[in-house]
């Protein structure tokens, strides 16, 4: 199979690190050009350099604008360098908080940032890819969507919304060539992960590899593949979304969790 995704903008929402950025390298490596996004113009720079260096012929742009307020939003809106085809939110924040000590302030947090950020984006560019009959929508949620953990219940609760959102908007879309979709990684190594295990490295000396694979089988027993996923396993998932291919496929969930959810829908 061949991806072949010339001619195509791509936002990625979060994308100097992380997943995000493994996405954007998995899109530009397919000929899209891609639309970098983080909350400062450092790490834009650091991470449009180090995709520019990996992939010279790529076409890569960077806004700055932190997508937990509307304000934000619009300031990525108002800059963009032209029409996107492609749209992949991944704009996303977590931690772990007792459910009687997550105050109505860290609760509008989460909802603004892991919801509704993809709201305002999704509304203001979803109608220019209706009137091409070509577009790509792309949620990245979170296995805990359907596996609430009891010590992130916000954090999972707003997952489970980005589902809703998901398969609302690809019903809203019906018929006009524009598919969304949801993607559901599980334990990722990522950055985020290594910054929450960077104590535990330091204290125990094991590799974060290792502490990885044995977070997944004392917090996540019933992962089948008994490991994290790569960043890069779940940019491939997202990558395929986003293709001609997966034309047919719309207002689906898509696991990367290693079989941590445990049923077979």
């Amino acid at each position: 199979m061949k991806i072949d995704l010339s001619g195509k903008t791509a936002l990625i929402t979060a994308s100097t690190g992380g997943i995000g950025f493994a996405i954007a390298q998995g899109l530009a490596a397919s000929g899209a050009s891609v639309i970098l996004n983080g909350r400062s113009q450092a790490g834009i720079t650091r991470a449009r350099d180090r995709l520019q260096a990996e992939q010279p012929q790529a076409s890569v742009h960077g806004v700055a604008a932190d997508l937990g307020s509307a304000d934000g939003a619009q300031t990525l809106l108002d800059v963009l360098p032209g029409p996107v085809d492609i749209l992949i939110n991944n704009a996303g924040i977590y931690g772990p908080r007792d459910f009687f000590d997550t105050s109505d302030e860290v609760w509008e947090e989460y909802w603004q940032t892991n919801v509704m950020s993809g709201v305002r984006l999704a509304r203001a560019l979803l109608p220019a890819m209706a009137t091409q009959q070509w577009g790509r929508v792309v949620f990245i949620a979170s296995e805990s969507a359907r596996n609430i953990p009891a010590d992130m219940v916000h954090y999972g609760v707003s997952k489970t919304a980005q589902l809703a959102l998901s398969r609302g908007l690809a019903k809203r879309m019906a018929g006009t060539g524009v598919t969304v979709n949801s993607v559901l990684p599980g334990p990722t190594l990522s950055d985020g992960f290594a910054e929450m295990m960077k104590d535990e490295v330091a204290r125990t000396g094991k590799p974060l590899e290792v502490l990885a694979r044995e977070f997944v089988m004392t917090h996540r027993p019933s992962s089948i593949i008994q490991r994290t996923a790569t960043v890069e396993e779940v940019a491939n998932m997202v990558v395929y979304v986003c293709s001609q291919q997966a034309s047919a496929t719309s207002g689906a969930a898509l696991r990367v969790d290693g079989g941590v959810v445990d049923d077979i829908v």
